[in-house]
């Protein structure tokens, strides 16, 4: 299944974060595809796969926790209906674990460490609905990070 077209411009966006190091034009891609698709009101499933995508390329943790707040919100509204059309190979429930390590990061970074602990629980409650692919393991692996990290803080 293919995914849709905004889908596949957010992840260029991403490769140039991730594959190319081009923070400052991975965020430049984003901004135009977040105007484009009417920001907050936009699609949920655009909304939160380019907020969390947005979270990672920003320089501010503030500003990143707001961009993960946004996509938490707009995974709220998924259905595992719409994510199959868009030829997401994870339901809904997949998503939340990313979502909540990346915000108890956030909260960890802000020294809010008792909201960083209920975050990081809430990510491994979660874990069940993820494979154990490399995208599971990538998640299970910044768990198990930040878990060593708020034991050590």
């Amino acid at each position: 299944m293919i995914m849709d077209a905004t889908l596949a411009r957010i992840n260029q966006g991403v490769q140039l974060h991730h594959q190319q190091g081009q923070r400052a034009a991975a965020r430049d891609v984003f901004a135009q595809i977040w105007d484009e698709i009417g920001g907050e009101r936009g699609d949920p499933l655009h909304v939160c796969v380019l907020a969390h995508a947005m979270a990672d390329v920003q320089d501010d943790v503030h500003q990143e926790l707001v961009w993960d707040q946004r996509a938490l919100a707009a995974a709220d509204l998924l259905t595992d209906a719409r994510v199959a059309q868009a030829g997401v190979a994870l339901p809904v429930a997949g998503l939340y674990p990313s979502l909540h390590l990346n915000l108890g990061e956030c909260y960890r970074k802000l020294g809010d460490l008792g909201r960083a602990r209920e975050y990081l629980q809430r990510a491994q409650a979660g874990i069940g609905a993820l494979g154990d692919d490399e995208y599971g393991q990538l998640i299970k692996g910044g768990l198990d990070r930040l878990a060593r990290l708020l034991t050590s803080e």
